[in-house]
């Protein structure tokens, strides 16, 4: 099995290593992740200069191992162009969970939806983060159980995995929707200029069964996910009610 990894924290993360050396036991292991930093960056993807790939300036023992000058998206594009016939995407394992309503903006799984929309399975892998690092060693356990149930499927696939900090079981959930709050901080910088801080206050507990409830219990979630957007019932409803056409 060739198993392409990447993710949004950057080439230097102690996640995309903790990871690659899991993923070692499965199959054949390429990294190609994005030179700096890419949070939140979502699915974007680069048009308006070329991309370019060099050696990681770090080692990943028995691995080959590149960075990006562009996007998660862009490393899955590129990476799998360059190794051929990859038959996974993992993108992890991130730091700072990609719950509930985090996956609209999140790189981590923009790069797994990027492996599906190029006909490969993808899997993206998070854990929350503190004052100091996750233990990935203590994750370790989880991960290898979480990867040898999900690449015995061979079906094509969406995943989006994360980890409490403190793992006791693994389940299955559904994306955790609910309503936020959100809150702009203004503040300024030692120059006196000013500048803000967006965040958000959930207005609501989790639903029992969801990604966010399963973390807050210190269970595992897998969500399977899907690409197609359409709200299935509004849809009917719509057709119903107000047909358009001749």
């Amino acid at each position: 099995m060739r198993i392409l990894i990447t993710n949004d924290d950057g080439i230097y993360s102690p996640g995309i290593a903790a990871l690659a050396q899991i993923a070692r036991k499965f199959g054949e292991v390429r990294v190609v992740a994005p030179d700096v930093e890419q949070s939140s960056m979502g699915h974007a993807v680069t048009h308006s200069r070329p991309l370019s790939y060099k050696k990681s300036p770090i080692e990943f023992p028995g691995i080959e191992a590149y960075r990006v000058n562009g996007t998660p998206a862009d490393c899955v594009a590129l990476g799998t162009h360059l190794w051929s016939k990859t038959d996974v995407v993992l993108s992890g394992i991130n730091m700072g969970p990609n719950l509930g309503n985090s996956m609209w903006h999140s790189g981590t799984l923009a790069a797994a939806k990027q492996a599906v929309l190029l006909g490969i399975r993808g899997i993206a892998l998070s854990t929350p983060v503190g004052k100091t690092e996750p233990d990935f060693h203590a994750l370790e356990p989880f991960v290898e159980k979480v990867l040898s149930s999900l690449l015995e499927e061979t079906s094509l696939a969406l995943y989006n995995v994360n980890f409490p900090e403190h793992p006791t079981d693994i389940t299955w959930t559904r994306q955790s929707v609910r309503l936020y709050d959100g809150t702009v901080i203004p503040g300024t910088d030692p120059l006196g200029r000013k500048h803000y801080w967006f965040t958000v206050t959930p207005l609501e507990p989790a639903d029992e069964g969801t990604d966010r409830w399963a973390v807050e219990n210190d269970l595992v979630s897998i969500t399977p996910l899907r690409l197609d957007l359409t709200n299935e019932a509004e849809l009917k409803k719509m057709i119903q009610t107000q047909p358009v056409g001749l």
